[in-house]
Parts: structure tokens; C-alpha cells; sequence
């Protein structure tokens, strides 16, 4: 417990420090986010410095380093991918930057790219015996799938990175709901998993560090370096401690905002009408006339709530 309170708070003050120093010179370098031009609510927020998502994954990884060990394949396999992650993010956001527009990487190259580091995560778990994962309510029961592991953790790794970067469109969404889902899984691992459980505590001061100058009106924007690394992070640590199956119900709201966009996209092509006034979801509501900060609450909260509940009967 102890350990988990300093990991807290020095993962908070780092990303705090580090995003600070940070901040000045993403401005002197006009590191500032393009806006598309059909977000009406967010034409104010062009130019808002991006690529903030560098420093709270510094802090995860240096916090990290120095509290959870070196010894533990799963642990720095972890901190690689999240790295591996966070340079694709980075890409993409300094191409957005580059072209002074609103598309960085195409959509086939970030796959491309995820694909190959998730592809590196499934190996390592078939090679290792990671196979087994751990049925939702089903008092500690598991099941081994062997072999299927290997494009279940592709898929694991491809949506949920995708799910959680279509999150981060208002201040302080992707962020806070993130904070929320890795509360829960550091619960949810506990002794079991005691060096993952404390590398979530770690996460989660570090983004609560960021949240500091990114919650409505947010002073900078995590970028896709961020929302990426995030997926890649909340992926790795699931899929070895074999807690995969928890993603779809602890992160509900990320699962919501991924489904939207692909019911409203199908819906349109078919009928040429659209389900929602905007997709992701939190833009339907936006557009409702819900503010930003209402918006991000409800899914810090959803997200807590549906975690207690998994806490509660798992």
C-alpha cells in the first residue's frame, strides 16, 4: 500500500513538472492542434498545444522503472509496447503539425503499425503460456484458449487502442475515463498481480497529473501520442495478467465511443442518414448542448460504476 501511495504521488508531481516544462516548448514550437472545421464547439481551441501525452508517459515509464523493477518480462514487455504506441501517436501528430492539417498517418498505416506491436504481444504470450483468461463474474474461474490467443490479443490491442483515441475528443474525456478504468483494474489485481496493480496506481497518478492543465478549458491536448500509448498501456497490462475480458465492461464508455462510430458510418452509407447529430457519441451530445466538463463527468463516472460492479460480483 505504501508503495502504491508513493507511486501515486510521484507519478503525479513528474507528469506535472515534466508537462510544465513541456508546455513552453510545444508553444515556441507551434506544436498547436488543427482543428476540423465541422467541430463548431471547438473552433476556439485551434491551435491549442498537442503531443501533451509526452509527459504523463514519461512519468509512467520513468515512475515505473524505479518502482515496479526490471526483473519482470511482463512489466518492461509492457513499457516497450506503450512506448512503441506512443512513437506511432507522435508520428501522427507531428505529420498533423507538418502538413498544418487534420490528418497525419493514414488510416491503413496506423493499423499497419499496431497490428505489428500487438503482433508482438500475442507472440510473447503464446510462447509464454499467457493463454488463459478469467471469466467475468465467475469466482476466479479461467479458461485456457491456447493457440487463439495469438489474433485475440491483435484484436484486443487494435480496438481498444482505436476505442480510446476516439475518446479523446472533449477536455479531460480520455483522460479522466482512463483514470476511472485503471482505479478499478489496480483494484481488481491487487496481491495477485502485485506489480501491475502498482504500475496502474503509477498510470493513473500521471494522467491525473496531466488533467491538471487538460480539463475544460484545457491549456494542452494529450494528442494521438497520448490516447495511443494509453490503449497500448491498458491493453498490455489486461492481456498479461490474463483480465482481458474485463476491458469491454470496466471500459464501457471507450467499447460506446467505438460502436457509435461504426453504427453511425454503416447507418450512413446504407441510408445516407445519420443516427447520431455527431459521432463519437460524446459529440452527439455536445452538439445536444451538454457541456464538456458534464460530459467527461458522467463518463468518469459510468466507467467507476460499472468497475465497482466488476469489483463487487467478479
Amino acid at each position: 500500500m505504501k508503495t502504491i501511495f508513493i507511486g501515486i504521488i510521484c507519478a503525479f508531481c513528474c507528469s506535472l513538472i515534466l508537462l510544465a516544462a513541456l508546455l513552453p516548448l510545444l508553444k515556441r514550437l507551434k506544436a498547436g492542434q488543427y482543428i476540423l472545421g465541422y467541430v463548431k464547439e471547438h473552433k476556439s481551441k485551434g491551435g491549442t498545444p498537442t503531443m501533451g501525452g509526452l509527459a504523463f508517459i514519461a512519468a509512467i515509464l520513468i515512475i515505473g522503472l524505479c518502482l515496479c523493477g526490471v526483473e519482470n518480462g511482463e512489466i518492461n514487455l509492457t513499457f516497450a509496447i506503450t512506448a512503441g504506441f506512443t512513437f506511432v501517436g507522435f508520428l501522427d501528430d507531428f505529420l498533423k503539425i507538418y502538413r498544418k492539417e487534420n490528418e497525419g498517418l493514414k488510416p491503413y498505416q496506423k493499423i499497419i503499425f499496431q497490428v505489428a506491436i500487438a503482433s508482438v504481444a500475442a507472440t510473447y504470450c503464446y510462447l509464454n503460456g499467457i493463454t488463459k483468461l478469467f471469466i467475468p463474474f465467475g469466482g476466479g474461474l479461467s479458461l485456457d484458449i491456447g493457440w487463439v490467443i495469438i489474433p485475440l490479443v491483435i484484436l484486443i490491442f487494435t480496438s481498444t487502442v482505436n476505442c480510446v483515441n476516439l475518446t479523446d475528443g472533449l477536455d479531460g474525456l480520455a483522460g479522466g475515463t482512463s483514470c476511472a478504468f485503471l482505479i478499478v483494474l489496480g483494484i481488481m489485481l491487487g496481491v495477485r498481480q502485485s506489480a501491475f496493480s502498482i504500475l496502474c496506481f503509477i498510470a493513473m497518478g500521471a494522467i491525473a497529473g496531466f488533467l491538471v492543465l487538460n480539463t475544460n478549458r484545457a491549456a494542452v491536448f494529450m494528442g494521438d501520442t497520448g490516447s495511443l500509448a494509453l490503449g497500448g498501456l491498458i491493453s498490455c497490462v489486461c492481456v498479461f495478467t490474463g483480465n482481458s475480458l474485463y476491458i469491454p465492461l470496466v471500459g464501457i464508455m471507450f467499447v460506446i465511443s467505438g460502436i457509435s462510430v461504426i453504427v453511425q458510418v454503416i447507418y450512413y452509407k446504407r441510408t445516407r442518414k445519420r443516427v447520431f447529430l455527431m459521432a463519437p457519441l460524446h459529440h452527439h451530445f455536445q452538439m445536444k448542448g451538454y457541456t464538456e466538463c458534464k460530459i467527461s463527468y458522467v463518463y468518469f463516472a459510468l466507467t467507476a460504476f460499472v468497475g465497482i460492479l466488476c469489483l463487487i460480483f467478479m
